[in-house]
Parts: C-alpha cells; sequence; structure tokens
C-alpha cells in the first residue's frame, strides 16, 4: 500500500538522487542532467518546514513533491516519481498531498513550471496552461507554466 506522509530529515539526498533518476527517464543527456543538479536537489531546510511529502511502500521511497506558499499562491517546487512507480497513480497522490498541504497553508492558486513531458499529467489534473516561462534550472530554455485552483 502506497503511503503519502511528510519527509524526513535524513531522506534527503535520497529523495534528490530520486528526482534526478526521475527527470533523466525523459531522455535528457548527461550535460541537461548535470545542468538540472540543482535544481533537482531536495533541501533539508524545506523538509524541516514541512513543504516536502513523500509517497512510499514500507520503506521503498516512490515520489516526492514539494510546495512553497506564498500569500494565496503556491509554487510547486518539485514533483518526482521513482521510475519503476510509473503507472502506480503516486504522481497524482503527491499532487493531491500538494493541493491539501497549499490549501491548508491559505494558498488559493498553485503554479507550475512543467517539464513539457509532464504537462499533460498537469492538465488532466485540472491545470490549465498559463504561458511559456524562463526555466529556472537551464537559462534560455522556455517551459510550460500553469495554474491549478484550489
Amino acid at each position: 500500500m502506497i503511503a503519502v506522509r511528510p519527509a524526513r530529515a535524513e531522506e534527503a539526498a535520497a529523495l534528490s538522487e530520486l528526482c534526478f533518476r526521475s527527470k533523466a527517464s525523459w531522455g535528457y543527456d548527461a550535460a541537461f542532467m548535470q545542468r538540472s543538479r540543482a535544481a533537482l536537489t531536495v533541501k533539508p531546510t524545506a523538509i524541516a518546514a514541512g513543504r516536502v511529502i513523500v509517497a512510499a511502500e514500507g520503506e521503498a521511497l516512490l515520489g516526492v513533491v514539494a510546495v512553497e506558499v506564498d500569500g494565496d499562491t503556491a509554487d510547486l517546487d518539485l514533483l518526482f516519481v521513482e521510475p519503476a512507480a510509473f503507472g502506480r497513480q503516486v504522481g497524482r497522490k503527491l499532487l493531491d498531498a500538494a493541493a491539501a498541504l497549499a490549501r491548508q497553508r491559505g494558498a488559493r492558486r498553485m503554479t507550475i513550471l512543467a517539464d513539457p513531458g509532464a504537462r499533460p499529467f498537469y492538465e488532466k489534473a485540472g491545470a490549465r496552461f498559463i504561458r511559456m516561462a524562463p526555466s529556472d534550472a537551464i537559462p534560455g530554455r522556455e517551459l510550460p507554466l500553469l495554474e491549478l485552483a484550489l
């Protein structure tokens, strides 16, 4: 059974590696992945602030999501699923948990700067495309910016 729970501080490195494996599954080359590494790092400070949620099955980490709330807007910092767990609704469970956390912290909408390959996932979950926006990891790259009403 998949459990959704707050991340633990000692899981930061393992979660960062999970993010890296998940991003690499889109077929990006090694140079791109190295430039993306900082953006794929799960920060212990975010875990300590209660902004990081994991999906786990026993001790196996299946996915991670992080959200930051500023006023009535939340930003989906990251959402990654272990490639071996694709197709098991892990991403949807994590997105729902992130939305619940954001609502609990006062947000009414969540912005999502999505990987182009993940855009259909977010749109299926109810997010709507706003515009293309600069990547927070790769200078000169544009990504779809979406918004999910909470």
